[in-house]
């Protein structure tokens, strides 16, 4: 269902993996998938191909690209501190020019109906491809988002966390609600990576089912 492609973007040529559904012509919108530190890598692949399957275009770009290239990273360690560091190197501001760049071609495509939905690093830019670029946005567990969390949404937002997840504590989940009164705001008794199906430390199967439930229906509105 998926293929590799390439997205110009104000960083260079990055590469992306873009998923279309069965059925082109009836698509109900595109979706930037956004990855979480550790690259698009088969996990982040199988995301987006599951929002062709289910009716949406996505195209999750790999926005270490100008930084390092082809990068996927194991759930170690090891994997953990190497993703930090690129995604420091790399900065956030470079990583919504990247994001701005496959919203344009999603538009260039014809798409005006067109959403963000990011995990963990990728949950924050998520949340920054609202305030910044206007797309309805899914935050799952984006750990890095309360220094930014005063910037205005430009459209319709929905955040889920784990109530165990060590890296985002109660206050800030806390803080997303009074600061955010708009958004949609979920959690769930799981902890950080509840969705990552390919990572059983961290893959709660009855949350990542609520939580994708929960996405759907927003997404089904906020593209309406």
């Amino acid at each position: 269902m998926g293929r590799d492609i390439v997205v110009a973007t104000p960083s260079g040529p990055v590469a992306a993996w873009r998923a279309d559904p069965p059925h082109k012509a009836a698509a109900k919108g595109a979706i930037v998938v956004i990855q979480e530190i550790f690259g698009v890598n088969a996990h982040i692949r199988s995301i987006a191909d599951g929002y062709a399957a289910a009716g949406y275009v996505a195209i999750a770009p790999a926005l270490f690209d100008p930084v390092s290239r082809n990068v996927e990273l194991g759930y170690d360690d090891d994997g953990f501190a190497e993703g930090r560091r690129l995604a420091g190197e790399l900065g956030l501001d470079a990583a919504v020019g990247i994001l701005r760049a496959t919203r344009d071609l999603l538009r260039q495509d014809g798409h005006r109906q067109i959403a963000a939905v990011g995990f963990c690093w990728g949950g924050t830019l998520a949340f920054l491809a609202n305030t910044r670029l206007g797309l309805p946005a899914v935050s799952y567990y984006g750990a890095r988002t309360v220094p930014v969390l005063d910037e205005v949404l430009q459209a319709p937002m929905l955040f889920h966390f784990g109530a165990e997840d060590a890296s985002i504590p109660p206050a800030d989940i806390e803080a997303h609600r009074q600061r955010q009164p708009a958004a949609e705001v979920h959690v769930y008794p799981a902890g950080h990576g509840f969705n990552r199906d390919v990572d059983p430390a961290h893959y709660a199967p009855d949350s990542a089912a609520d939580a994708r439930r929960r996405t759907m229906k927003f997404l089904a509105t906020a593209l309406r």
